[in-house]
């Protein structure tokens, strides 16, 4: 490591007053002082002791989520608007934030208050042992890239106030930071997910933003270090996100951004890993999951619908040389409707977009054609056609924000979904408690898996796929795995083999081969309202499922009234329950 450990700045437009801000587009300084303007007609919304309570009380977790979001929303429109229009109109109100946010009892969410992995979540914070959560430390980031902007007026509002800000950063963060061990800092071979580098690069940015002292800020770079190593070592050399396609940009593109500070404090320090294979193969995780518009294939606490990509992964793509990303992210990002992030309430990523605007604006690459994919590290297999996207899932049932989903099939036809992952409701109490698995979206049997009986696979990393295999010819992918390691011995199945084959530019066949005593039936998850007629099931126009082997179907309709889900879905999904009348049973969908 470099002696000495420079300072970050806020983003590549400078402080408040910089003739960068002043150089921005008409339209983009148009659009951020209207959201300023707007933010300044809006009420800072107050939160109560009863809705931080609330977690404990119901396992609601929304309502003060909202809140405290909206709070952090409000303050990065302001500031914003502020910078781009150097007037002090808007620095009264962004005081107020401020004032606001240091005044917060806690800065960690209710459904983070505990002192341990897993533990015991306290009803209320407690100021005096603050816990370092993924929200804590982005709030910390955010009031550290306020000060690197607005020190100046700030100082002329009152001199105290930002040697306050950086006491509340010095107590709630970077002193428990250096002081504790926190889990999600990871420790021999405890498995890490996206925490440790979603904080990570938080606390990094509240140290280097601020004029913290160099000792600090080594020990600070010190055990960051040490925590990525600990992140890394949980990825295979593939680089697939176990977590999904969402958790993506809170773990691979949190891990660029932790990299890009320490390389912007101590230059050079990073150039080996943007070049490590492995490295480059987490950026592009995200290019080989995208299926089209804004679908992408999901497992996990993943949905199938994913805000469109951007500055963010266009600066991974370009720190790893990967084209393809850059050409991926420029594409999506010239399709977006919020391509400076309005919705998003971690002020450096804003200003990332906002920087690099028209460098994405004048890549004129075409994206490539997407291709055959394998991720072995998660037991992962992607095939296309012109036509058909089609993933399957081995793995194991113990990875961070599982599902239970071993051998379960995605199919897109003409970038339309038609085998669906019905994905995550909103996240309460319950979603990660022991009950986690009473959650619907979680049991196997709402999958495109079959269940025996009443029984379903069941969580745990030892309830796994078995001689997982994937063959990728001109003329045909062929993706094959044993799922009965993943079910119970109460299922009393000796074997359930899978073969999913794509003859491309014809048709896809999945054929399933029971070994057991238990009857089997096989759940087909969809949005489209079946019809079945003769061994055939019709959706829409879309597709025709011809089924040999199969007993009477039946098709049950799942109302969908959770907003996470209906990001995603229409107000009626379609379970198909088709029973196994013999060993075998093959479908064919055209």
């Amino acid at each position: 490591m470099a002696q000495s450990l420079g300072d970050v700045a806020a983003s590549a437009l400078g402080p408040y007053g910089s003739d960068a801000w002043t150089a921005l587009p008409s339209q983009v300084r148009t659009q951020l002082v209207a959201s300023g303007e707007g933010a300044l007609a809006e009420p800072w919304p107050q939160i109560l002791a009863s809705d931080y309570r609330a977690y404990v009380k119901t396992g609601d977790r929304a309502r003060f989520e909202a809140l405290y979001f909206a709070r952090r929303l409000k303050l990065n429109h302001l500031v914003l608007a502020e910078c781009v229009e150097r007037q002090g109109r808007f620095l009264d109100a962004i005081v107020d934030g401020l004032w606001l946010i240091a005044e917060e009892s806690g800065w960690q969410l209710p459904a983070h208050n505990a002192y341990g992995r897993g533990g015991q979540r306290l009803p209320l914070p407690n100021p005096a042992d603050p816990v370092i959560d993924l929200f804590a430390a982005e709030t910390a980031a955010n009031i550290a890239a306020i000060l690197s902007l607005l020190r100046a007026p700030l100082i002329a509002v009152d001199p105290g106030l930002c040697p306050r800000l950086e006491q509340e950063i010095g107590q709630r963060i970077l002193a428990p930071y250096l002081a504790r061990h926190f889990w999600w800092m990871g420790k021999g071979d405890e498995r890490m997910n996206n925490w440790t580098a979603w904080i990570t690069q938080n606390v990094l940015l509240s140290a280097f933003l601020l004029p913290t002292a160099q000792p600090q800020r080594r020990a600070v770079a010190q055990k960051a270090l040490s925590s990525l190593d600990a992140f890394l070592k949980d990825y295979a050399e593939d680089g697939a996100c176990e977590e999904g396609v969402v958790y993506y940009r809170h773990a691979a593109l949190c891990l660029h951004g932790a990299m890009t500070v320490l390389d912007e404090a101590s230059p050079g320090l990073m150039a080996p890993l943007w070049q490590h294979p492995k490295i480059r193969n987490m950026a592009e995780f995200i290019l080989h999951m995208h299926v089209a518009d804004d679908y992408y294939f999901n497992f996990a606490d993943a949905a199938a619908v994913v805000e469109p990509c951007g500055a963010r992964e266009f600066l991974f793509g370009k720190a790893v040389g990967s084209l393809p990303l850059q050409d991926f992210a420029a594409a999506d990002w010239r399709r977006s409707a919020s391509r400076l992030m309005p919705n998003e309430w971690n002020l450096w990523y804003r200003l990332q977009a906002i920087a690099a605007a028209g460098e994405i604006e004048s890549w004129t690459r075409d994206v490539p054609a997407k291709s055959d994919s394998l991720y072995p590290g998660i037991g992962l297999a992607i095939a296309r056609d012109g036509r058909y996207a089609l993933a399957v899932k081995g793995g194991h049932n113990g990875e961070s924000h599982n599902h239970n989903d071993v051998g379960s099939i995605t199919l897109y036809k003409d970038g339309q979904p038609l085998l669906i992952d019905v994905g995550v409701e909103t996240y309460t109490a319950k979603t990660f408690s022991p009950r986690r698995y009473e959650i619907w979206t979680m049991q196997s049997a709402y999958h495109n898996l079959p269940s025996f009986g009443d029984v379903m696979q069941r969580d745990g990393e030892a309830f796994a796929a078995r001689d997982f295999a994937a063959r990728f010819d001109t003329e045909m992918a062929e993706i094959s795995l044993d799922i009965a390691g993943a079910y119970p011995p109460e299922a009393e199945l000796q074997a359930y083999r899978r073969s999913v084959r794509l003859l491309r530019g014809r048709h896809v066949e999945i054929r399933d081969e029971h070994e057991g005593s238990r009857p089997a039936i096989l759940s087909l998850m969809t949005l489209m309202e079946p019809d079945v007629q003769d061994g055939v099931i019709r959706l829409g126009e879309l597709a025709r499922i011809h089924l040999q082997g199969a007993g009477p179907i039946t098709a049950e309709p799942l109302d969908i009234t959770d907003a996470r889900l209906r990001q995603s879905w229409p107000a009626r999904l379609y379970r198909l329950l088709v029973p196994l009348a013999g060993p075998s049973l093959t479908l064919t969908i055209v």
